[in-house]
Formats: C-alpha cells, sequence, structure tokens
C-alpha cells in the first residue's frame, strides 16, 4: 500500500478499509495524519469553520446496581446482599436537585445512565423519564445506551424496537453510544463479557435509527485490541450509518477516548494499562475523521486527555470540545483527572485559535444563558 496514495483517497471522502486504516495508523507521520483530519473537518463543517461546538449537560447515574462485571470498570456493585449497602437506586427528589442544579449551571439535557440491574425493565425508565419531563417539560433527556436498551429488552423478552419505542413515546430524546467499547467479540468477552455482544449492539442502533431517534458513536482503546479491531470499530459505525434512513441523523457524533485504568480489574489482574500517549490519541482523531466520513461531529475528549491534546485535536479532525461534565461518575472512577467549567471550557477553545459555540444534543447552537452560575471544582 501506498501512505500517500491513501492520504489523497481519504481526502476525497473514499471509504478506507480496515486494512488501509491499520496501515496509515503504522506507517503515515502525525503531523500528515493531523492535516488531512482537519481538511476533512473543513469539508464537514464548512459553513462553521471557526467554531468549536461544546454543551453543558450532567451524567445521572440511574443505578450502580449491575450484573455486566466490565473488567475496566470500579463504578458498579453486583446485586448481592454483601453489596447491599453501597447499592442505590437514584429517587426522584436526588433527580430534582440535580436537575434544578444543572439549570442553574446553564445546562438542559441529563446524559442518564447507569448499571444493568437485573429488576429494572422497560416500565420502569419509562415511568421515570415521564416523571422527570412532567416536572421538567424542557429537560432533554439523552439516556441509556445500546447495552442497556439490549439488558431491558431481554428482561421484557421484547425487541429493541418496541423497547424503544416505549421509551421515546416517554421522552427519551436521543441515545447515546455508550457501552460500546470495541465492538470486537474477541474484545468484549475479555473486558465486558456480560453485555452485549457486536450484533446486538449495532443492531439496537439500528433499530434507533428506524425510529428517528438521534444516537452517538464511542470508543474506548487502548486495552486489549489490536489495531486492526479499532478500525473494524469504525468500519462497522460507517456501515451502520449507511443503512439509516435518509430523514434520520443516525449517528451525529463519534467520542473516542483512552481506557483509564487506575483500580481497575483489567489492571489488577492482567496489568493491563493506559498506554496511550499523546500522539497516538491525536492520531485516532485524526484517522477517525478520516474512517468515518458519514458521520459530521468527531468530539476530542478533554476529559481523559487533558486540556491541551484535546486542543491540538482541534487542528487534527475534531470539532467539538464536548461537556464541561457537571458530574460524571464511571469514567473519573477510572482516575480521569481533568475538569472544566463553562469559563474554562470556552476560554480553551478560544486559545486554541475557535470561537466556542454552546449547542444541544442536536448540535443546534444555543445562546449562553445571561446568568450562568458556575459550578465549583475542587482542583
Amino acid at each position: 500500500m501506498n501512505t500517500n496514495d491513501l492520504l489523497q483517497k481519504a481526502l476525497q471522502l473514499d471509504d478506507l478499509s480496515v486494512e488501509e486504516g491499520t496501515h496509515l495508523f503504522h506507517h503515515a507521520a502525525t503531523a500528515d495524519l493531523m492535516y488531512v483530519g482537519n481538511e476533512l473537518r473543513k469539508i464537514h463543517k464548512k459553513d462553521t469553520l471557526g467554531m468549536v461546538t461544546w454543551i453543558i449537560d450532567r451524567n445521572v447515574n440511574t443505578t450502580n446496581v449491575c450484573v455486566a462485571n466490565c473488567k475496566f470498570c470500579n463504578f458498579f456493585v453486583p446485586p448481592t446482599d454483601k453489596y447491599a449497602d453501597k447499592a442505590y437506586i437514584t429517587d426522584i427528589e436526588t433527580y430534582k436537585r440535580k436537575i434544578e442544579e444543572t439549570f442553574r449551571y446553564g445546562g438542559e439535557q441529563l446524559l442518564l445512565q447507569g448499571g444493568h440491574h437485573p429488576d429494572l425493565g422497560v416500565d420502569y425508565y419509562a415511568n421515570l423519564f415521564r416523571e422527570l419531563k412532567s416536572l421538567y417539560p424542557n429537560l432533554k433527556l439523552h439516556a441509556l445506551g445500546p447495552p442497556e436498551i439490549a439488558h431491558i429488552t431481554k428482561i421484557e423478552k421484547s425487541t429493541y424496537k418496541e423497547v424503544l419505542q416505549a421509551l421515546k413515546e416517554a421522552g427519551l430524546d436521543s441515545l447515546p453510544g455508550a457501552g460500546a467499547e470495541i465492538l470486537s467479540d474477541r474484545v468484549r468477552r475479555i473486558i465486558a463479557k456480560g453485555k452485549c455482544n457486536t450484533q446486538e449492539w449495532l443492531d439496537v442502533m439500528r433499530a434507533a435509527h428506524q425510529l428517528n431517534l438521534t444516537t452517538s458513536a464511542t470508543m474506548m482503546f487502548g486495552h486489549v485490541e489490536t489495531i486492526e479491531e479499532r478500525m473494524q470499530h469504525l468500519v462497522h459505525y460507517r456501515e451502520v450509518q449507511n443503512e439509516k434512513p435518509a430523514d434520520a441523523n443516525g449517528f451525529l457524533a463519534f467520542i473516542p477516548w483512552p481506557y483509564q485504568d487506575e483500580g481497575t480489574t483489567l489492571r489488577r489482574i492482567r496489568n493491563i494499562r493506559n498506554e496511550v500517549t499523546g500522539d497516538e490519541y491525536i492520531r485516532m482523531i485524526a484517522l477517525s475523521r478520516m474512517m468515518l466520513n458519514n458521520i459530521p461531529n468527531i468530539q476530542a475528549s478533554w476529559l481523559t486527555v487533558g486540556k491541551e491534546i484535546g486542543q491540538i485535536c482541534l487542528h487534527a479532525g475534531a470539532n467539538d470540545f464536548g461537556s464541561i461534565m457537571i458530574e460524571e461518575n464511571v469514567v473519573s472512577a477510572a482516575g480521569a483527572p481533568h475538569r472544566f467549567t463553562s469559563n474554562e471550557i470556552q476560554e480553551a477553545i478560544r486559545t486554541a485559535g475557535f470561537t466556542p459555540q454552546l449547542r444541544n444534543q442536536h448540535y443546534d447552537f444555543r445562546e449562553l444563558p445571561k446568568t450562568v452560575e458556575q459550578q465549583v471544582i475542587d482542583y
């Protein structure tokens, strides 16, 4: 394979194969990948070239009880008597307090996720969504994810489409791309055996797109996967996006981040550490933009790689800086140390050479509320 030919192929928005993406990862210079990623960013975001988008939302967990037993997760507790004192299902008063605080900080959305609780089926989540929407009609729910939908579907002995339809009618606004990790069954058997497999994950998203639910796509990399498996992961997304109905957004954004290893079973038992360098993360951002020529937004995960690497990624294909993360418990429990306030994320975007633009989950622009209370962060 010729590296320059492949770079030109990407610039023409032609599909790169798994083998071609792998070749570029191993052989292309970082500067060349950044150049192509940035040029593709200009093509996808030609109307908003000088802008980098961001969002104010909060990740609230429905429950920490989970039967998936992922080897990279320090957040969950199993549904056994031994952990009964640590287990919880979030109550409505806690939701109200956190939602009202989020509104004060200028947010309008909950990223609502949690463990695979063996006793919580579709009625529980539908009733919760309806109650939250009745209390706060303007609240947006970016909630659950394919593994949770697959889990609920098994509890109900139903179909993905029926479960998603019920949740959409109850107030679900969009579906996160959570729980993808790496879409390879070999990898999933090692790190997340209790979660849905690759086909199930993708089929949930196909069903969501058929219902015109906007979704996002993710990748957690840098653990037991090969580079080929990373590229196959991206090709899976591109193929599913190609299948979506013409009037559906499908995957509106892609967010990759490196595995966080602190205290995880993967590190304790198998000594699998996060060895993803800043350079490697930048290369993956650029390659993501090149491989995913039909997904318009690429987000840099400042939460896991920090401000400076995130800023460089804005010149390598990324056009979004994600959320200030008023609250985030899962990735942080494995060691992600970084935090931003609304003012700080905007300043980081400006010093990277762009104009910050507040958005919602559908990438519609929002005006920053005139009075935004700044959350207090203990550094």
